[in-house]
């Protein structure tokens, strides 16, 4: 099970309410393994996008990466 912030939020898991602080520190490795993860679940990449920007904000990746 995935216990990321994006993952709980995209899933709709209360387990994670502490984990509700955007994300300061993110490698491109790390969001590639996330989008991975998220497509694999069916989640389209517009939204995956969207729901990466609200946690990493300006060192998100960009959509066409996505």
């Amino acid at each position: 099970m995935c216990s990321t912030a994006l993952c709980l939020q995209l899933s709709g898991s209360n387990e994670g309410e502490n984990m509700d602080a955007p994300l300061q520190d993110c490698t491109i490795e790390e969001q590639c393994g996330i989008v991975r993860f998220l497509w694999a679940e069916g989640v389209k990449p517009v939204e995956i996008h969207h729901h990466m920007l609200a946690q990493y904000g300006q060192s998100t990746m960009s959509q066409r990466k996505v």
